[in-house]
């Protein structure tokens, strides 16, 4: 089955566009680096924070494309976590140019409608700009892109304006609609 996909992409080009939102009220929520490279937990990151929004693009990769994802020069993770427990994240990928794409973003269902997500946007979306402070072979970052769709949750595009990105394109197109595979398959039924 066919359905309309739109994809927004958005942008911030100087670190004063970032607006930070508050940190939660409830909860002791605490936004860390995995500093470890490991396909495995990016790979449970991925699943658990995609599967009932149909992010399916990575669903088929090897061992060793994760592997690559997570030691690419650049590439970060930040996990926000409450009460120890991961509730999200953020992934960085710094391009040329001084160019960082938020590649992926999102938080696991049971811990949406919390105030999590606009502060894990808040500290990732300024641990985009300070990339190069940790990879000092990297230009000092000059844009910080993302993109959203019409799958994902109902709140992102508000959050990202209200973090201060702006749109800069529109995409419209067909797509085959996806099962929703939560976490792993039958998940979330």
């Amino acid at each position: 089955m066919s359905i309309t996909l739109t994809t927004w992409s958005l942008e911030q080009t100087s670190p004063s566009d970032l607006r930070p939102a508050a940190p939660p009220e409830s909860g002791d929520v605490t936004v860390r680096r995995a500093e470890v490279p490991s396909p495995e937990f990016a790979r449970f990151l991925y699943t658990a924070v995609g599967g009932d929004i149909r992010w399916t693009d990575r669903l088929g990769l090897t061992y060793r494309q994760w592997q690559e994802i997570v030691e690419k020069p650049g590439s970060e993770i930040w996990v926000a976590y409450d009460r120890g427990t991961p509730a999200g994240y953020v992934e960085l990928d710094a391009q040329a140019d001084g160019v960082v794409e938020i590649v992926y973003f999102g938080l696991i269902p049971g811990f949406r409608g919390r105030r999590i997500g606009g502060h894990l946007l808040s500290c990732g979306t300024a641990r985009a700009w300070d990339l190069a402070e940790r990879w000092p072979d990297r230009e000092p970052t000059k844009r910080v892109w993302l993109h959203t769709c019409s799958l994902d949750g109902e709140h992102a595009m508000a959050n990202y304006e209200r973090r201060g990105f702006r749109l800069f394109d529109t995409k419209v197109e067909q797509a085959e609609e996806t099962q929703t595979p939560g976490p792993w398959p039958g998940a979330h039924a």
